[in-house]
């Protein structure tokens, strides 16, 4: 099985795919900077900890910032060659990103610069990488197809993915050695079913799923709802959201892709359900998972948001012989199921 460097497992969407990648048989290698992860057990982050105790398998870990370039090929010479790297490592937050957008210029574009330097000096030119469907911005039709314009993102976040897309997209031009897939999901949620890794933001949550799970856990008082004057069905904004599990699995299909000598340049994925559900259905069906009342509250919108979004996954059904399984009631109850047991996330041990 191919050998894989992966960048930034340590967080949300890295470690559930971890789980994916050692059940399916892949050796990896993962690197973190930490920034928002708790470390436990064995000098390794604690989410990475259950990993290994889910799966029953060891992840060699390295603390590694990919700002410091020198560390960053001192790790991957020492632990390569790998067959490809999956590059999930990259502050994430929409509205954080319109105010202190040089910290996310500098963080997303500068170590991805830094990744792609030291695969090419170690002779790795596959990548996969965690785009994300902002690179659309405001979409002109919908569902949104990988063949919509990007480029006209909406917020400083957006932008950091658009431009570490074209990145790469100029890279595999000049070096027709180069490989690069983009994975452009919509809006992860869910946990792993075991409830034992989740999404474990740090302070205030910035994405609608964890502030749900916390207010109906009773870690904040209410969910402050971002504008219900949309044009949409009940005024609230809808998205496409994707169980984490699902999207573990589009990774694990992306690298068997890329990994095939068939494969030449540059492609983008979505990776969506291809429906939309608005804030207040989300609500509704986190209340009936849960059987716990999430009260809330209309606050203003919020800068960088947009009205509507979903996506057309054809093509990764189509190309990688993916779709999404899990359905918005299945992303609720396992999202529900960590919060639980986790009330504070990664801060309380594990009883696994």
């Amino acid at each position: 099985m191919p050998k894989v460097f992966i960048t930034g497992g340590a967080g949300y969407v890295g470690s559930h795919c971890i789980v994916e990648f050692l059940n399916s048989g892949y050796d990896v290698v993962v690197v973190d900077n930490m920034v928002n992860a708790i470390m436990g057990d064995k000098g390794k982050p604690t989410s990475l900890v259950r990993v290994e105790k889910l799966t029953g398998k060891t992840i060699a870990f390295h603390e590694v910032d990919l700002l410091n370039e020198a560390k960053l090929k001192e790790v991957f010479a020492a632990n390569g060659p790998f067959d490809c790297v999956v590059h999930f490592a990259a502050l994430k937050s929409v509205g954080e990103s319109c105010k202190i957008p040089l910290r996310y210029y500098s963080n997303n574009i500068s170590g991805s610069i830094n990744l792609l330097n030291v695969m090419a000096e170690c002779g790795c030119k596959s990548i996969v990488f965690s785009s994300s469907a902002t690179v659309y911005g405001d979409p002109q039709k919908l569902p949104v197809t990988e063949e919509h314009p990007t480029g006209s993102c909406t917020n400083t976040y957006g932008k950091t993915k658009f431009m570490m897309e074209e990145m790469m997209r100029d890279v595999c031009v000049a070096d027709p050695e180069w490989k690069a897939i983009m994975l452009r999901y919509f809006n992860p949620v869910g946990a792993h079913p075991s409830g034992e890794i989740g999404e474990d933001p740090r302070g205030i949550p910035n994405n609608l799923m964890p502030y749900v799970s916390q207010v109906a856990v009773g870690a904040r008082p209410k969910l402050s709802v971002f504008g219900n004057d949309y044009n949409t069905p009940d005024g609230t904004g809808v998205r496409d959201y994707i169980h984490v599990m699902d999207l573990a699995t589009g990774h694990v299909a992306a690298v068997k892709k890329i990994v095939d000598p068939a494969l030449k340049g540059w492609k983008p994925y979505n990776l969506g359900t291809g429906n939309g559900n608005s804030v207040l259905e989300v609500v509704q069906a986190f209340e009936a998972a849960s059987g716990k009342k999430v009260p809330y509250e209309i606050a203003p919108r919020r800068a960088g948001d947009i009205a509507v979004t979903y996506a057309d996954c054809s093509l990764a059904t189509k190309e990688l012989g993916w779709k999404a399984e899990k359905s918005l009631a299945d992303m609720c109850a396992d999202c529900w199921r960590w919060q639980s047991k986790n009330p504070q996330g990664f801060q309380v041990s594990s009883n696994l």
